[in-house]
């Protein structure tokens, strides 16, 4: 009998112990003890509310388990003071258009293998924190990118939002749809697997095309994406309802054939009529001029060295855009580049929202710097001060959704935050005169941030020779 009592005590401890374990671990957003409580002192708080963007000169701004708690209100005991006086705090930026790097397997695909490179999600993530970008959006994402995710969610990384769209194309190849029908299933399938966004991308036919924003709009998912060369000839019939967002400025000047501020006008017109927003991605097409003409301009990149080696190689030594050059080329990226100041103007006149966007990823577009760049391009080319940066906060918020948690400086948001040196509604290039950096209440003051830019830097650096990170030997390791 005292033996059968044993076995039986012995079970209900192993499943007590069991069900102990089961229990779900909390998330970084859950463990809110995790979290010290913030008060920046005296400082000048450009909000970026709609309605009235007015600063709030010498604030007193308190951030407690990861949100805004209070402004100019009652403060806290035992909390860490940040000294304000003479700073500009603004809402963390957003980056509408990035390609972040993540595993990947260049071998023959195996059963029990996987990829072949891995990657450090927290230096992936370095450039975008380092440069005040709080959120981006992803727009050709694989399962990769919800490990990265997730990883920032669980605080095993300090990283930015991420929102993730797959790219969805026509043409050869076997993820690609060519039907309505392979379109829509296309879309399910995404909306099954944990998307809220979809990418349309160059070679959808007019049908699929459709099929697809229409049953994206039915899963409840926002479209974004490139303009299908189908429509060249026949623009307007683009514009359908839920395709909400076009990636890149060029994808207009695709459709212009002398480059004139009409057709600027009329682009903006056919997409203010159907709600359509417009991301700048300015930089791309910029730095595609620069690597026709030279691979130079990425190799003396100052930027380069944070770029993990053997994607540096590649934007080097095996360079997509230098292969392809020719003065015809050439002419033809310069005539997208000039007709890009146009768009713009005619774009913002028309009161089309523009949401910065950078193409980061690609070669020559280094993550985070690159957004700075955009917004200097932005205020190059007409929009002011404050129209720039409510193109890389409020705005792109709004356009995904998340409005209610970023993008604005309120009590109860949650804290990405910039802290300036000078006031950037003076001079936009002022965003790059950073001082701190707020990642979803986690504080990064500029010591910091400039220890983990040199620690990429320097392995980076110290890995670029080496024969594992040489783009032609990709497939041998």
């Amino acid at each position: 009998m005292k033996y059968y009592l044993k076995i039986i005590l012995l079970l209900i401890t192993l499943i007590t112990y069991g069900c102990v374990n089961l229990t779900p671990k909390k998330t970084k957003e859950e463990n809110q003890q995790e979290f010290d409580t913030y008060v920046i002192k005296n400082v000048n708080v450009i909000p970026m509310t709609e309605n009235n963007n007015e600063v709030i000169k010498s604030a007193t701004v308190v951030i407690q388990n990861q949100k805004i708690i209070s402004i100019n209100d009652t403060l806290p005991k035992d909390s860490k003071v940040i000294d304000g006086t003479g700073k500009w705090l603004i809402p963390g930026l957003i980056d509408m258009h990035v390609h972040s790097i993540t595993d990947i397997n260049f071998k023959e695909n195996k059963p029990t293998e996987g990829a072949n490179y891995f990657l450090n999600t927290q230096d992936v993530m370095v450039p975008f924190i380092a440069n005040g970008v709080t959120t981006i959006f992803d727009l050709d994402s694989r399962i990769e990118h919800f490990a990265q995710r997730n990883e920032i969610i669980e605080g095993k990384v300090i990283g930015p939002r991420m929102a993730l769209a797959p790219l969805i194309d026509g043409g050869d190849g076997g993820k690609n749809v060519n039907t309505p029908e392979q379109g829509r299933q296309a879309v399910r399938i995404a909306k099954a697997n944990g998307y809220n966004f979809i990418k349309v991308y160059s070679f959808l036919n007019v049908e699929t095309f459709k099929a697809i924003v229409d049953e994206a709009e039915k899963q409840g998912l926002k479209v974004v994406g490139h303009i299908p060369d189908v429509f060249k000839g026949n623009l307007e019939e683009v514009f359908v309802p839920n395709f909400g967002l076009v990636a890149h400025a060029e994808e207009y000047s695709k459709h212009s054939k002398d480059f004139t501020v009409e057709d600027a006008e009329y682009f903006a017109q056919l997409a203010k009529k159907n709600n359509t927003w417009l991301t700048s991605s300015l930089t791309t097409m910029i730095w595609i001029g620069k690597q026709l003409r030279s691979v130079d301009s990425v190799r003396n990149s100052e930027t380069l060295k944070y770029v993990y080696p053997l994607i540096s190689n590649r934007w080097v030594n095996s360079n997509f855009y230098y292969k392809q050059t020719s003065p015809e080329f050439i002419t033809r990226v310069d005539n997208l580049i000039n007709f890009q100041e146009k768009l713009i103007k005619a774009f913002n006149e028309a009161k089309v929202p523009i949401v910065a966007g950078t193409d980061a990823g690609i070669p020559g577009i280094v993550p985070g710097f690159s957004l700075q760049d955009e917004l200097e391009l932005l205020a190059a080319y007409g929009m002011t001060n404050e129209q720039v940066l409510a193109s890389a906060t409020r705005l792109p918020a709004k356009w995904l959704g998340i409005d209610h948690k970023v993008g604005t400086i309120e009590v109860g948001k949650y804290a990405d935050l910039l802290l300036l040196d000078e006031n950037p509604l003076e001079n936009i290039k002022n965003t790059r005169k950073i001082r701190g950096v707020f990642v979803n209440g986690t504080w990064l003051d500029k010591k910091k941030i400039e220890t983990m830019l040199s620690d990429l830097a320097k392995w980076n650096t110290s890995m670029k020779d080496n024969d594992r990170y040489q783009w032609e030997n990709r497939r041998n390791y």
